[in-house]
C-alpha cells in the first residue's frame, strides 16, 4: 500500500489519507476484510500524529467503506455501499469485456487463447505498476 501524503497541501493530511484509502477500497485495490494498519503502525510510517490517521479512519467509517473491530483492528467492509461511481465502473467493465469477447470471436481466437492473452496483458500492466 502506497500512500503520499503532501505536507505543503492545503488539503489537510487527514483527508488527504481517506480520499487515498477511499479510492484503493472502491477501486479494489484493498479488498473486503483487509486488515488496514494499526492506527498507531500508520501514523508512524507517515510520520502523522495518531489523530490524523483515527480520523481518517473515522471517516471512512462513516462513509461505510471500512469497519471497527474492536481490538481486531480496522478492515475493508465486506460490502462497501453501492455508490454511483462502483456502479457505473461495473457497468464500464461489463461493456469492455463484451467489445473484447466480440473482436475475439471476429479474430476465431479460441476462449482459452483469449483469456489467457487477456491474463497476460493484465499482468504486464500490474508489473508495469509496481
Amino acid at each position: 500500500m502506497i500512500i503520499r501524503l503532501d505536507v505543503a497541501s492545503h488539503i489537510p493530511p487527514y483527508e488527504q489519507l481517506r480520499a487515498q484509502l477511499a479510492v484503493m477500497i472502491t477501486a479494489e485495490l484493498l479488498e473486503p476484510a483487509t486488515r488496514l494498519p494499526t492506527v498507531r503502525a500508520m501514523a508512524t510510517v507517515l510520520a502523522v500524529s495518531p489523530g490524523t490517521v483515527a480520523r481518517a479512519y473515522r471517516e471512512l467509517a462513516i462513509d461505510q467503506l471500512v469497519t471497527g473491530q474492536g481490538r481486531h483492528g480496522t478492515v475493508v467492509a465486506d460490502e462497501p455501499p453501492g455508490s454511483e461511481p462502483m456502479i457505473e465502473r461495473a457497468t464500464r467493465l461489463a461493456a469492455a469485456a463484451s467489445t473484447f469477447a466480440l473482436a475475439v470471436r471476429q479474430l476465431g481466437i479460441r476462449k482459452n487463447t483469449a483469456i489467457d492473452a487477456a491474463q497476460r496483458a493484465l499482468d504486464d500492466i500490474e508489473h508495469r505498476e509496481t
